[in-house]
């Protein structure tokens, strides 16, 4: 059995739009200016910040917070959704070749299903895991270790795919390699590739 997991947001697909304009939206609600875009996605992925700090000045996410977010991301997540180019092939290739497909997102795992239900990609998963079905989001390996364990994979047939340091650094925690791509959130100067197509080359020359 080989394992591929793949983040979602800003790695299977673009939900740029709905994430900015919902923490513009708790923002506002709390008395803060909107912030711009692609600074609000830079920031998102930064395993250096704390998010609750710096987007809402405490050092957690309160429960007015948690509210805001979820009742208007509940009502807007599947507006702008985006796949990116080539991820639909690329999932229906390994589907294909037999490999074992999930999710591993710091997104809600309700928002999720519903959202890679929506795009057309839901189907092709097995397990997809979000930040509420275990203890420690990404960075911390729990998510990807309670993957392996869910379909008794071992962690030398297993890779993680996604656009932010969080990913890899939650793939290195487990021992599980990883791959960086660059088409998401973040702008990666160094050891990340830039197309699905090479993506898919080095998922196949892993597992050779």
């Amino acid at each position: 059995m080989r394992l591929i997991m793949f983040d979602m947001d800003g790695t299977l697909i673009d939900s740029g739009y709905a994430i900015t304009n919902t923490i513009n939206y708790v923002r506002e609600n709390l008395g803060f200016e909107r912030l711009e875009k692609n600074f609000i996605l830079e920031k998102v992925n930064d395993p250096n910040i704390n998010a609750a700090e710096f987007f809402y000045g405490t050092k957690e996410f309160t429960q007015k917070q948690t509210k805001l977010f979820e009742e208007y991301y509940n009502k807007h997540c599947l507006t702008d959704l985006v796949v990116y180019d080539g991820i639909a092939k690329l999932v229906d290739d390994l589907k294909s070749d037999n490999f074992t497909l999930a999710v591993a997102t710091n997104a809600n795992s309700d928002y999720a299903h519903k959202m890679l239900n929506h795009v057309g990609l839901g189907e092709y998963f097995s397990t997809i895991l979000g930040y509420n079905s275990v203890k420690n989001p990404k960075p911390h390996p729990e998510m990807v270790n309670k993957i392996l364990d869910t379909h008794s994979i071992k962690k030398e047939k297993a890779q993680l795919i996604g656009d932010s340091h969080k990913d890899i650094m939650a793939a290195t925690n487990a021992g599980v390699d990883s791959v960086l791509v660059n088409w998401g959130f973040s702008n990666h100067e160094e050891n990340a590739i830039e197309t699905v197509e090479e993506l898919e080359k080095r998922i196949f020359d892993k597992f050779k």
